[in-house]
Protein backbone atom coordinates (compact mmCIF):
# COMPACT_ATOMS: atom_id res chain seq x y z
CA UNK A 1 0.00 0.00 0.00
CA UNK A 2 1.41 3.12 -0.54
CA UNK A 3 0.21 6.28 0.76
CA UNK A 4 0.45 9.90 -0.87
CA UNK A 5 -0.20 12.69 1.56
CA UNK A 6 -2.07 15.79 0.06
CA UNK A 7 -1.10 19.33 0.98
CA UNK A 8 -2.56 22.65 0.03
CA UNK A 9 -2.05 25.86 1.19
CA UNK A 10 -5.34 27.36 0.26
CA UNK A 11 -6.84 25.03 3.22
CA UNK A 12 -5.81 25.64 7.16
CA UNK A 13 -2.64 23.33 8.09
CA UNK A 14 -3.16 20.50 10.25
CA UNK A 15 -3.19 21.99 13.72
CA UNK A 16 -2.54 18.17 15.03
CA UNK A 17 -0.57 15.12 14.06
CA UNK A 18 -2.76 14.83 10.98
CA UNK A 19 -2.68 15.28 7.62
CA UNK A 20 -5.13 17.47 5.25
CA UNK A 21 -5.66 13.70 3.64
CA UNK A 22 -4.53 10.91 2.67
CA UNK A 23 -4.50 8.83 -1.25
CA UNK A 24 -4.41 5.35 -1.05
CA UNK A 25 -4.89 4.04 -4.82
CA UNK A 26 -7.97 6.03 -5.76
CA UNK A 27 -9.47 6.92 -2.58
CA UNK A 28 -9.07 9.75 -0.79
CA UNK A 29 -9.64 10.70 3.00
CA UNK A 30 -10.15 13.50 3.96
CA UNK A 31 -9.51 15.28 7.15
CA UNK A 32 -11.89 17.22 9.37
CA UNK A 33 -12.12 20.78 8.32
CA UNK A 34 -13.51 23.73 10.17
CA UNK A 35 -14.50 26.94 9.99
CA UNK A 36 -10.88 28.22 9.50
CA UNK A 37 -9.57 31.03 6.92
CA UNK A 38 -6.60 29.83 5.67
CA UNK A 39 -5.13 32.73 5.48
CA UNK A 40 -5.56 33.73 8.88
CA UNK A 41 -5.59 30.56 10.87
CA UNK A 42 -8.61 32.45 12.66
CA UNK A 43 -12.05 31.05 12.84
CA UNK A 44 -14.72 32.76 10.57
CA UNK A 45 -17.71 34.21 12.55
CA UNK A 46 -21.06 32.71 12.66
CA UNK A 47 -22.40 29.39 12.09
CA UNK A 48 -23.42 30.37 8.27
CA UNK A 49 -19.54 31.70 7.66
CA UNK A 50 -18.30 28.22 9.55
CA UNK A 51 -20.68 25.91 7.17
CA UNK A 52 -19.33 27.96 4.00
CA UNK A 53 -15.96 28.17 5.18
CA UNK A 54 -15.70 24.33 6.03
CA UNK A 55 -16.93 23.24 2.28
CA UNK A 56 -14.30 26.03 0.28
CA UNK A 57 -12.08 24.14 2.92
CA UNK A 58 -12.67 20.56 1.30
CA UNK A 59 -13.05 22.08 -1.71
CA UNK A 60 -9.51 23.56 -1.79
CA UNK A 61 -7.99 19.57 -0.30
CA UNK A 62 -10.09 17.86 -3.03
CA UNK A 63 -8.90 19.89 -5.67
CA UNK A 64 -5.51 19.73 -4.57
CA UNK A 65 -5.64 15.36 -4.49
CA UNK A 66 -6.52 16.22 -8.25
CA UNK A 67 -10.31 15.94 -7.62
CA UNK A 68 -13.55 17.82 -6.42
CA UNK A 69 -16.66 18.14 -4.06
CA UNK A 70 -18.33 16.18 -6.74
CA UNK A 71 -15.64 13.49 -6.07
CA UNK A 72 -17.04 12.93 -2.33
CA UNK A 73 -18.47 9.66 -1.92
CA UNK A 74 -18.93 9.60 1.87
CA UNK A 75 -19.22 12.93 4.25
CA UNK A 76 -19.50 13.05 7.88
CA UNK A 77 -20.50 16.54 9.28
CA UNK A 78 -20.49 17.30 13.01
CA UNK A 79 -22.71 19.91 14.57
CA UNK A 80 -22.77 21.47 18.32
CA UNK A 81 -26.13 22.35 17.51
CA UNK A 82 -28.41 20.12 15.60
CA UNK A 83 -30.92 23.16 15.46
CA UNK A 84 -28.04 24.21 12.26
CA UNK A 85 -29.05 21.10 10.18
CA UNK A 86 -31.27 22.52 7.65
CA UNK A 87 -28.93 25.77 7.41
CA UNK A 88 -26.21 23.21 6.22
CA UNK A 89 -28.42 21.67 4.16
CA UNK A 90 -29.08 24.78 2.35
CA UNK A 91 -25.49 25.65 2.14
CA UNK A 92 -24.39 22.10 1.28
CA UNK A 93 -26.42 22.20 -2.04
CA UNK A 94 -24.52 25.85 -3.29
CA UNK A 95 -21.28 23.22 -2.98
CA UNK A 96 -22.99 19.91 -4.12
CA UNK A 97 -24.91 18.49 -6.65
CA UNK A 98 -27.34 15.35 -7.77
CA UNK A 99 -26.13 12.78 -7.14
CA UNK A 100 -25.04 13.26 -3.22
CA UNK A 101 -22.66 11.56 -1.34
CA UNK A 102 -23.84 9.59 1.71
CA UNK A 103 -23.76 11.81 5.18
CA UNK A 104 -23.68 11.19 8.37
CA UNK A 105 -25.02 14.59 10.67
CA UNK A 106 -23.63 13.96 13.99
CA UNK A 107 -24.42 16.05 17.00
CA UNK A 108 -21.06 16.80 19.56
CA UNK A 109 -20.60 18.46 22.61
CA UNK A 110 -17.59 20.55 21.22
CA UNK A 111 -15.41 20.84 18.56
CA UNK A 112 -11.57 21.83 18.10
CA UNK A 113 -11.31 25.97 18.10
CA UNK A 114 -14.96 26.45 19.36
CA UNK A 115 -16.29 25.28 16.19
CA UNK A 116 -19.77 24.99 15.63
CA UNK A 117 -19.33 22.90 12.54
CA UNK A 118 -16.81 20.27 10.92
CA UNK A 119 -16.73 17.81 8.28
CA UNK A 120 -14.72 15.52 6.44
CA UNK A 121 -15.54 12.84 4.15
CA UNK A 122 -14.10 10.30 1.75
CA UNK A 123 -13.48 10.73 -1.98
CA UNK A 124 -13.03 8.32 -4.64
CA UNK A 125 -11.17 9.56 -8.03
Amino acid sequence: MTKQIISTTDAPAAIGTYSQAVKVGDTVYLSGQIGLDPSTMQMVDGVEAQIHQVFKNLQAVTQAAGGSLADIVKLNVFLIDLTHFAKVNEIMAEYFSAPYPARAAVGVAALPRGAEVEADGVMAL
